[in-house]
């Protein structure tokens, strides 16, 4: 019955699930005191080779199949000297993975939750490495502040996706790129691309991560379940479960699966437009 509960949300509508998935987000350092749970993506594992193959250092490794996707994703060009900005950081694994492996000048993490910003402000000191609470559709920067923004697994949470590439660009030095990855309903994902369309930033690259986001799933499987044996009260784990994509659930897991979703990552560059 609880694991039929956990489906049922999952599937409820945008509208009714992006409110219920702040609260998840919000809520989630009152559960976790001792920083396990420093990723919220799903990961990535190549399909076609080792999937150990980046070189990490040892206390990262525990973290693995999420790093390799922010690596996936911010390493599509260099970021060595840039400033850059994450929208959506969360719990601030994938800004300090940035941070010290890929060499930004500066690399600043906004996330809309209170609880999740006072978390990376007390756990991680990297210098250069700064986090403030903001709204992904209204960033309180200055236009042409940044060289690139990095937006992992964030955006299908947002009421306008409009607004939200409207503000990338704002911030966007010209030239600028926007590196980002996300799922969207199959269906929707044309809407998608005609919105990056609109917003005039370019697609330099255009990748479909299925394949590799579930075998993440998979290889980090025991993990996470035992994360969640071991933090989580059992009335909440199967909604914890679902929220997770653990294998076999009726999820993301199998959307991405059967194919009703598609992990999509790009990268765009801001295009200078001429008034001439």
């Amino acid at each position: 019955m609880l694991d039929a509960l956990g489906s049922w949300l999952y599937r409820l509508p945008g509208q009714i699930l992006r409110p219920l998935e702040r609260v998840w987000y919000e809520h989630i350092s009152t559960l976790d005191r001792d920083a396990n749970m420093i990723f919220m993506n799903y990961g990535w594992a190549d399909p076609n080779v080792d999937a150990a193959s980046l070189p990490l250092q040892p206390e990262d490794e525990a973290n693995r199949y999420c790093i390799q996707l922010y690596h996936r994703v911010a390493s599509a060009i260099d970021l060595d000297g840039l400033d850059v900005l994450e929208v959506g950081s969360g719990r601030g694994g994938g800004a300090s993975y940035v941070k010290r492996y890929l060499a930004p000048k500066t690399l600043t993490g906004v996330d809309l939750t209170a609880n999740a910003i006072a978390f990376c402000r007390e756990h991680y000191a990297v210098p250069g490495l700064t986090f403030v609470r903001g709204d992904a559709q209204a960033l309180e920067f200055e236009d042409g502040s940044f060289d690139a923004v990095i937006n992992v697994e964030s955006s299908h949470c947002y009421a306008s996706m409009d607004r939200f590439l409207a503000e990338v660009v704002r911030v966007l030095r010209p030239g600028g790129h926007l590196l980002y990855a996300d799922h969207r309903s199959s269906a929707d994902v044309a809407t998608l691309r005609q919105q990056f369309h609109d917003a005039v930033l370019l697609v330099v690259a255009e990748e479909r991560l299925n394949a590799g986001i579930l075998r993440a799933l998979e290889l980090d499987n025991p993990r996470k379940q035992a994360l969640i044996r071991t933090h989580v009260p059992w009335v909440l784990r199967p909604i914890f479960f679902q929220f997770a994509a653990m294998e076999g659930t009726r999820s993301i897991y199998a959307t991405l699966l059967s194919g009703e979703r598609t992990y999509l990552r790009f990268v765009l560059r801001k295009e200078c437009v001429s008034l001439t």
